[in-house]
Parts: C-alpha cells; sequence; structure tokens
C-alpha cells in the first residue's frame, strides 16, 4: 500500500467539522509537510497530492539525476535530492543525467508510527481550527440574539447548544430570577462576552442584560430596524421593571406609541420573553427637568428642581403620587434616576402647610444622615410623614431593619408628645 489514508471520508469529516475544502486541503498539507522536514530535514524536493473524494495521501520524491562517480565520492551528494544514472535508468531507461525524477514515497519508508503521529495530529489540528471559527462566529455575533437549547443544568449555570453543536453558557447571574429552564428547552438570549480560554472558545450568554431588552424591541419594532426610532437607553431591574427612552427622527411617527403597538400587541410579546417583566416607554428629551418627569411616570409630577452640576434632582408631588413615584420594591425611582443620569429626591408637597410638622433635617443629631437619605428617598422628609407609615410599610420600602425603624419611630413621636 503506497498511499495514505488519513480520514475514512473526506466529505463527512468536511461536513461535521464546518471547514470547507480548501482550507481542509491546506490542513493535511501542512501535516504531511511538517512531518517531511522532520524526517529528510526539508519538504522543498516533495510533491503531496491529497484525494479530496477518499482523503487518501500520496506523496512524491522528486531527486536529480547525477552521475555515478559524484553520487560515489562527492559529499555533496544527499540521497533525498539526488539519484545517481544507474539507479535512475532502473526506474526508466530513458533518464539522462540533469533530469528529474519523482518516486512515489512508499508507507514502509515513512513507517506507521509516523502515520499514527499524522492521524493524531491532524485531528488537533482541525479541532483548533474548528474552535477558532467557533470564537470568530460568535466574536461577529456580540450583542445580537441567539436561541440554543438546554443541553446540561448546573447549580450556578445552564450549557446551551446553539444548532451546530456549539456550547454557550448562560449564568445564573444572567437569567431572570423566575426563569425555569429544562433539558431540552429552547431559549433565547443575547451574546454578552466572547473569549478563549486556553485553546476552547468561552461564550456567554445573558437574559437580564439591557442589551436583550433592546434587540427584542428591534425584532419586534420595524421602526426600530428600520432606524426611524432611536433606543436612547435601557435601565433593568430584570424579572421586575424595565425603563425604555425612545426618540423618533420623524415627526409623524409616535415612538412610544410604536414601540407598544395595536392594542400594546408589539411590547406584550416582549413583556412575556422577559417573565411579564414591567417595561415603561418614555419620550427622550433633552429637557432634563421633563425627562425626570416623564421617566418617574405613572406617578404624576407637581415640580422639578434640576441641579445640572451635581445632577440632582427634588421632585415635588401630592402625597397620593409618592408610592407610585418609588413604585413597588422602589425600583420606578431608581430605575429612573439610572435612566435619566440624576439623583432623584422625592418631596412631598401639600396645599395647606402643616405648621407642627417637624423637617426629618431637624433629628441630624439622633438620627444618623444615611437613615435620613432613606426615608428622604421613598418621599418621607418630614417627622409626621414618616409617622403615617406602619412599622411594616417602612421595612418594605427602606429595607431598614426593625431595631433601627423602632428607634426612628420613638424618637419622631417624642418630638410631638414633647410639644
Amino acid at each position: 500500500m503506497e498511499s495514505i489514508n488519513l480520514v475514512e471520508s473526506f466529505a463527512e469529516l468536511k461536513e461535521t467539522k464546518n471547514i470547507d475544502k480548501v482550507t481542509l486541503l491546506g490542513i493535511i498539507e501542512d501535516v504531511f509537510r511538517n512531518m517531511l522536514v522532520k524526517k529528510y530535514g526539508t519538504d522543498k524536493n516533495f510533491d503531496i497530492i491529497i484525494n479530496p473524494d477518499d482523503g487518501t495521501v500520496e506523496i512524491f520524491k522528486n531527486r536529480l539525476v547525477v552521475d555515478d562517480e559524484f553520487a560515489e565520492d562527492s559529499f555533496e551528494y544527499d540521497e533525498n535530492k539526488h539519484i545517481s544514472l544507474s539507479e535512475a535508468k532502473k526506474i526508466d531507461e530513458s533518464f539522462e543525467i540533469g533530469e528529474e525524477v519523482s518516486v512515489k514515497v512508499p508507507l514502509s519508508e515513512i513507517g506507521r508510527r509516523s502515520v499514527l503521529a499524522l492521524r493524531q495530529n491532524l485531528i488537533q489540528k482541525i479541532l483548533e481550527l474548528e474552535k477558532s471559527e467557533v470564537y470568530n462566529k460568535y466574536k461577529e455575533k456580540l450583542g445580537d440574539i441567539v436561541t440554543a437549547e438546554v443541553y446540561q443544568i448546573w447549580k450556578k449555570e445552564i450549557m446551551l447548544l446553539d444548532d451546530e453543536g456549539n456550547e454557550l453558557i448562560l449564568p445564573k447571574s444572567e437569567q431572570i430570577p423566575s426563569d425555569f429552564f429544562k433539558k431540552g428547552d429552547t431559549v433565547k438570549c443575547v451574546v454578552t462576552k466572547v473569549e478563549m480560554r486556553g485553546a476552547t472558545p468561552n461564550i456567554v450568554v445573558s437574559r437580564t442584560s439591557p442589551v436583550f431588552l433592546e434587540r427584542l424591541f428591534e425584532n419586534e419594532v420595524p421602526e426600530i430596524y428600520d432606524g426611524l426610532i432611536t433606543i436612547k437607553k435601557v435601565v433593568r431591574e430584570p424579572g421586575e421593571r424595565a425603563k425604555v427612552a425612545v426618540e423618533s427622527y420623524d415627526e409623524r411617527i409616535d415612538p412610544v406609541g410604536a414601540c407598544v403597538g395595536m392594542k400594546g400587541g408589539r411590547i406584550h410579546s416582549i413583556v412575556r420573553e422577559l417573565k411579564n417583566e414591567n417595561i415603561d416607554v418614555i419620550n427622550y428629551t433633552t429637557n432634563d427637568a421633563l425627562f425626570i418627569q416623564r421617566a418617574l411616570s405613572p406617578a404624576k409630577i407637581s415640580r422639578v428642581v434640576v441641579d445640572e452640576v451635581n445632577r440632582k434632582a427634588e421632585v415635588y408631588m401630592h402625597p397620593d403620587q409618592i408610592s407610585l413615584a418609588i413604585g413597588k420594591g422602589g425600583y420606578n425611582i431608581k430605575l429612573a434616576s439610572k435612566l435619566t443620569g440624576y439623583h432623584i429626591d422625592v418631596f412631598r408637597e401639600t396645599d395647606e402647610v402643616d405648621e407642627d410638622d417637624v423637617e426629618l433635617s431637624e433629628f441630624t443629631d439622633e438620627i444618623a444622615p444615611e437613615i435620613i437619605e432613606k426615608f428622604r428617598a421613598i418621599g418621607c422628609d418630614t417627622a409626621k410623614s414618616v409617622l403615617e407609615l406602619s412599622e411594616e410599610e417602612i421595612e418594605r420600602r427602606t429595607g431598614l431593619d426593625k431595631n433601627t425603624i423602632q428607634n426612628v419611630l420613638q424618637i419622631l413621636k417624642a418630638e410631638f408628645e414633647e410639644d
């Protein structure tokens, strides 16, 4: 047997590894040339012929015909580069000095160990190329939505497989809290990180990234995909609430209406994908005060005082609007602050001034400033506004522990008892 079969089916290997024929031919030739250099010191006088149909490889050694005296006596004679005239005529009587003789290299000359090493080297090269192809493919997909199937579930992450069997990692931290997947489920996510760990590509995907929500809007709203509407910013508390600021370059298009869709059709499909995450779509504006007012929707704001230098805003509203501005778990005001880039303080505004009430700032000797800030953040800037709330409500909205809350309430009550 004078040819070497490295792969049972070239076509099958090409299809399985998703490598084009020209690239695979190049890999095989490189592997052989490396072997020839190692064995003979050079590969320049060798021809390698690969049959693309069955994967067989034939090697031909090309040698220059020299006279017998040069072959016997010259130190420059190299049997890998030269062949004596008498030896050449054994192959073909017509050979003359100065001509080139091309002879197929038999398997026995290469050696079975070398062939086995060649097979291993070829497999390794193909695996490396395959991993490199996957890395390059997903590097271009950064920020794009992909759909993959759940293959394995661990405590801290889930392994997904795409249509080509490539592994994607969905960490627990990148899953929506209410996500629940089982093996075989189809998962939609966005590619957030692609890196090489050693020689293996590590592809991380996310369902909590603001980019995921942005891409979902692009898929559902043609005006965004076509560039007629621009998403200026997205902020999220995954699974709870999100705010999306949009702007239209066409005065005839209502950006909020286009994103919501007829009877909420467009946004409902996004909400379902995000496990009923509450999404507020807001008209973007460069007027900071107006943008803050819109960001605190659905609360109705009486007035906004903006400090552009320190990026702070004081927002005044009637007491019945404060809980709407804060939102469940404080998410509404927290996201409004992230969206606008302003630290927002909420203040109660009433038609009647209670002269008996006392500003919380008057209690800094007895109550720590950071605790007062927590009350101000939920719209309680006076003693009576705090006392109107139950301990349970204060704990839920501020996150303070019960002992601290009871201590604060005791201090505030004592103020009025003294009066």
